[in-house]
């Protein structure tokens, strides 16, 4: 039996095409057989590239399949948050001739995937006091910003996809107090999501609102890239990449301070998230962005910032904190819900 699995995000996506084997009635094993990456926008729906992808191995016929996808999903039907993607399960299965599609929100997916990490997948931040029969949290900054949580039901876990990273991004201090009011007035808005920050988009906006602000010259390079950037319509240049790569070189005071301001509010809404929940089975860090900007994630600003919650800070303070390193998770999600809901 062969399984079509996707990871569909706004700017890449990731497809594999994996063959499961029975070993026994309970059990299952599988093994890719092949895997491509696109860019979403190049594309106007997901069936072209599913077709292009599929071509290559024509004598292949996938049985079911299974999308992970940056947004919510409702009644098998999904709308992209940051693509102009409308996606429903009967239409890809009659287009796409797939006799049984699921769709299933990107950061559920890594839910799943986080149950089938090893121990090389993460780095630990913080040891904490895990307990069991706990619930787990996951959070990822990647185009946008994912949190979903599980909870432990007898022996396996139920998972819940959220859209948190859509709740209001909450100020901690005088700058941050600027910076919301920069976006609200710049994106006539009064609601900023605590993803226009706390993403890859939010990086860019952090370093639009220090520039703009007079906080340090910009340097020509970097300015030279930012201005192509957001002088093109189909944003094929990623200005996250550009400024954490800045930072990490120590070459430029803006892209310094726009990465320092990022790493805090990242970690005050992983704390966030992690309080709501009080998820002692640990918080999991996805997403596209942590495990490249890893050692900007253990310099201790953004532990700092997770564990300043006043007078329950104790609590958090015993919260496991890990940072996922493997980019797979949420194909592998993909590939365990499938079976999971194969029948």
């Amino acid at each position: 039996m062969f399984l079509l699995a996707g990871d569909i995000g706004g700017t890449k996506t990731i497809l594999r095409l994996v063959e499961v084997t029975e070993v026994t009635l309970t059990e299952k094993t599988f093994k890719t057989v092949r895997e491509a990456q696109y860019v979403s926008a190049s594309f106007p729906d997901l069936v072209p590239m599913v077709r292009e992808f599929l071509a290559q191995d024509e004598y292949i016929k996938p049985h079911l399949a299974c999308f992970a996808i940056a947004g919510p999903v409702v009644g098998n039907t999904c709308h992209l948050t940051n693509l102009s993607w409308v996606l429903d399960t009967q239409r890809l299965q009659i287009e796409l001739d797939i006799p049984r599609i699921n769709l299933l929100n990107d950061f559920a997916a890594n839910s799943f995937g986080i149950l089938g990490l090893k121990d090389f997948d993460v780095h630990t931040l913080q040891e904490g006091e895990g307990k069991e029969n706990s619930p787990i949290a996951v959070i990822g900054a990647g185009t946008g910003l994912g949190e979903a949580f599980l909870v432990p039901q007898g022996k396996k876990y139920q998972i819940f996809a959220s859209e948190g990273g859509h709740t209001d991004f909450a100020p901690r201090n005088d700058l941050e107090m600027e910076l919301l009011k920069y976006l609200q007035t710049k994106l006539k808005i009064a609601h900023i999501s605590v993803e226009r920050v706390v993403s890859g988009q939010g990086i860019a906006s952090i370093y639009q609102f220090l520039r703009d602000s007079g906080y340090a010259v910009e340097s020509p390079a970097i300015a030279e890239k930012i201005k192509l950037w957001e002088q093109e319509s189909k944003k094929t240049i990623d200005p996250a990449a550009i400024i954490s790569q800045a930072a990490f070189k120590q070459s430029d005071r803006l892209c310094e301070k726009t990465m320092d301001v990022f790493i805090e509010a990242y970690g005050a809404e992983t704390g966030n998230l992690a309080l709501k929940l009080l998820s002692y089975g640990g918080i999991y860090i996805a997403g596209g962005i942590a495990a490249k900007i890893l050692p900007l994630m253990q310099d201790g600003r953004f532990l700092q910032t997770f564990k300043d919650k006043g007078r329950v800070s104790t609590l958090i303070e015993k919260i496991p904190v890990h940072i996922v390193l493997s980019p797979q998770v949420g194909l592998v999600g993909s590939v365990l819900y499938a079976l999971q809901h194969q029948d």
